[in-house]
């Protein structure tokens, strides 16, 4: 029997021709990079294809301020979203490149918008921390990620950023992308580019910044806060080292100018180019009118320039004198204790925040701060700490809150009466800065509770000249200047009168200044009071307006109607509703300050009401005008008299209009109506309730106003180049106690304000029309008296309503 070889089956088969599991994974493998491969290819033109383009980068416009200016050309304000000022690449100073360079990619000229060298020594530092220590990115990087990417934390931006970046190297010339750089980076304090960080650290443009100064500022990307020479000019001086290492290492400066730079005094100080807070209400009324009228990408970032009616110098008198005449009404009603009382483990975390809001090296005299006591002394000085800084409060500079008791314990006590304990919160004023953060002298302050308004206007154009709407512009937007409607007190009695001497009456009109009963259809009759509780008897109608006498008031506008005192409000721009019955002559119903003011106007300019303006022109940033507003020009005296017809029936003065847009003068009363109510109220100036504004040393003519349980002060004046309206009150209505009249708590800041606000501004006497005249009267009974006779006064009339008797004699014509 022959034996053969076994056949092997289909098992055996299939073995011998399969594939091992090893070509399989190998194959697999294969397939899956190859299909990542073309994904991640996929994804690489997909982003290429939809990636920003960076060709615009070379036609670099970044968003750049929109200035404002005042009336005399001077920057008052700006308005961004990143406070910037480009500087073209041939004026920045050659060294500054160089330590931007040296800090931040001192491959720049070498690389092509990658450093793979500056890659691969990050990794290794960051894979031997175990910590991402160092980053990579060069400074074309950087510009790509700030001019054309989000600041998202993604490898899919990195990857988008370094295709940017190759593609910029091939576009753009290394100067543009420094150009970019410098211009586009943000370096603290609200800083965007070299020049603006120039001037916010050291008070100067880029160019005059020396080496110290540039290395300084080249350190600042890295942690612009940490660094900053304001914060911390220790570390700041530290990073400005290793800039100029890192400069003599890549052989752009000696060690012997490098130890130069580093022996440099540095002198932080800010070139404050605006002063924002003493502007707030003025800019925040065009900025809401400008966004409205341009849109927020011209108005915040396309470098307008906003010509207006401020003038810079009244606008910080107004703001200062707001501040002083608020904390002195506010301390008059005195000390109202620590805002809070901590115990010692919260004061370092509470000052370290006060330090955080302070933005100079040493505190500023006259500021105010927020401070916390850390000491009592038994002599009874107080040691308070301001942020990181130290001084003294004694007993003399808190005098003003009266007997405070100092008690050496912590948090708040159980004792009877105003104290202050170790961790008292107080405001305190800076009498003397401090050295070094200690030594200061401090003042015991306090916040006012109430608030003011002030508006100035030329009343020749209606320009207004300054605005403040409140004490805090950062705490309440509110602006009372021109949103608050108050009740002006005496303040409107101007109005009346004006209307009662285009109704015949004369300044030498007599009237009783007796108590009078008005039935008011209610269960009491109205019985009107005068401020002072004394009636004077027969009292002439300037004696009336001087001494602000409520009832003689109410009487004359009892005589010529409550409905044409209402109509010649309107006359004089007065648009608020009026109350139409007698508590009208008492100021019962409310009104803005302008428009207060803006009545008062038409007084000083002659009769003419003019329309209040804030801005004169608006340039785009290549200076072609957007729109324009021309002052009208007021004749002096027209021909128009009391006698002749209704001064609405003349046509208005047609305005000068270089633009599109004009203010306009109209003509609504007689200029002799205006000159007597001037002469009038420049006898409240010099003997009757407004005497303090006489401290303005030239011809004033004004009207103080007090309402209710002194709920509202105002003064109203003016000479004959500007007006001024003053208003002081809380917003939530109450009394402003002690010292709340319109004569002691609104006079003191119009005088204040007005004193500078004259300052360059010639002394002038109100101008008299032709058909103004004076006569001699007894201001007892209103007639003719006899030159040298006892009490006999000089009084001003419209020619031929003069008295034409003396007394004893009968009338033979004219008035009595």
């Amino acid at each position: 029997m022959t034996v053969g070889r076994q056949n092997p089956g289909p098992r055996n088969i299939n073995r011998r021709r399969g594939k091992s599991p090893l070509k399989i994974v190998a194959i697999t493998s294969i397939c899956l990079a190859v299909a990542a491969l073309l994904a991640l290819a996929g994804y690489l033109f997909y982003l290429m294809a939809t990636l920003p383009k960076v060709d615009r980068l070379a036609d670099y416009k970044p968003p750049i301020v929109s200035q404002v200016f005042g009336d005399d050309g001077s920057l008052v304000g700006e308005f961004y979203l990143e406070r910037r000022t480009v500087v073209a690449v041939d004026k920045l100073p050659r060294r500054l490149v160089q330590a931007f360079v040296a800090a931040e990619d001192s491959n720049f000229y070498q690389h092509k918008g990658l450093d793979y060298v500056g890659i691969v020594r990050a990794a290794v530092k960051n894979l031997i921390s175990l910590r991402k220590k160092e980053g990579a990115s060069t400074i074309t990087q950087q510009v790509a990620k700030s001019m054309l990417l989000t600041p998202e934390k993604s490898y899919t931006r990195k990857l988008k950023e370094a295709i940017l970046a190759k593609r910029m190297e091939e576009r753009l010339s290394k100067d543009d992308i420094l150009y970019i750089y410098l211009n586009q980076i943000y370096l603290g304090a609200g800083s965007y580019g070299v020049q603006v960080a120039a001037e916010t650290y050291f008070g100067k443009n880029v160019e005059q910044l020396n080496l110290a100064e540039m290395a300084m500022l080249a350190g600042l990307p890295k942690a612009p806060n940490a660094y900053s020479p304001i914060k911390h000019l220790d570390r700041a001086r530290e990073r400005q080292a290793y800039v100029l290492e890192r400069m003599v290492k890549e052989g752009y400066i000696t060690q012997a100018e490098a130890d130069h730079a580093r022996a440099t005094p540095i002198v932080v100080q800010s070139m404050k180019k605006v002063n924002s807070e003493q502007s707030a209400y003025f800019l925040e009324h065009i900025r809401i009118a400008l966004e409205e009228r341009y849109g927020e990408e011209q108005l915040y970032k396309e470098g307008l320039r906003i010509y207006t009616t401020m003038n810079a110098e009244m606008q910080k008198a107004a703001y200062e004198a707001v501040v002083n005449g608020l904390k002195n009404v506010d301390k008059r009603q005195g000390f109202r204790g620590a805002t809070a009382y901590l115990v010692e483990a919260a004061v370092a975390a509470v000052c370290d925040k006060v330090e955080d809001g302070i933005d100079t090296v040493s505190l500023k005299q006259g500021a105010t701060y927020q401070g916390v006591v850390t000491a009592v002394d038994p002599r009874g000085d107080v040691t308070v700490r301001v942020g990181d800084r130290t001084g003294t409060l004694s007993r003399k500079n808190m005098a003003w809150a009266g007997k405070v008791q100092l008690v050496n314990a912590w948090g708040k006590q159980e004792v009877k009466g105003k104290f202050l304990s170790l961790g008292s919160v107080i405001l305190v004023s800076v009498v003397t800065p401090d050295a070094d953060k200690k030594g200061a002298v401090f003042a015991l302050d306090q916040e006012p509770e109430a608030q003011a308004a002030v508006v100035a206007l030329d009343p020749l154009s209606g320009a207004v000249k300054a605005m403040i709407g409140g004490y805090d512009f950062r705490k309440s937007q509110f602006n009372r200047a021109l949103q608050a409607k108050r009740n002006p007190g005496s303040a409107f009695k101007p109005v009346i009168y004006a209307a009662a001497l285009d109704k015949g009456i004369t300044p030498a009109t007599i009237f009783d200044d007796s108590p009078v009963e008005y039935e008011s259809g209610k269960e009491k009759a109205w019985k009107p009071k005068n401020y002072d509780n004394i009636y004077r008897g027969n009292v002439t109608m300037r004696e009336a307006l001087t001494n602000s006498i409520n009832v003689v008031s109410v009487k004359i506008l009892e005589q010529i109607g409550v409905g044409y005192a209402i109509e010649y409000a309107k006359k004089l721009g007065i648009t608020s509703p009026l109350s139409a019955n007698l508590t009208l002559a008492l100021g019962s119903s409310s009104l803005t300050p302008l428009e207060l003011t803006s009545a008062y106007a038409v007084f000083a300019s002659g009769g003419y009401r003019t329309t209040p303006y804030f801005v004169t022109k608006v340039e785009d940033a290549e200076g072609r005008t957007l729109e324009e507003t021309a002052p009208p020009v007021i004749p002096r005296f027209s021909v128009m008299t009391s006698a002749e017809s209704s001064p609405l029936d003349v046509p208005p003065v047609p305005p000068v209009t270089t633009g599109d847009s004009a203010s306009t003068a109209v003509p609504v009363i007689a200029p002799e109506t205006a000159y007597i109510m001037t002469n009038l109220m420049e006898s409240v100036v010099q003997s009757g309730t407004g005497q303090r504004a006489r401290a303005v040393g030239r011809p004033v003519a004004g009207k103080t106003g007090t309402t209710n349980d002194m709920k509202d002060a105002w003064f109203v004046g003016y000479i004959p180049q500007l007006v001024t309206g003053v208003w002081v009150g809380y917003d939530q209505e109450r009394s402003l106690g002690a010292g709340g009249s319109g004569g002691q708590a609104a006079a003191p800041i119009w005088t204040e304000f007005m004193r500078r606000a004259v300052t360059g501004i010639p002394s002038r006497d109100f101008e008299m029309p032709p058909n103004v005249t004076f006569a001699t009267i007894n201001p007892r009974t209103g007639r003719l008296a006899r030159e040298g006779s006892d009490g006999a006064v000089q009084e001003c009339f419209i020619a031929g309503t003069e008295p034409t008797a003396y007394d004893g004699e009968s009338p033979e014509g004219g008035l009595p």
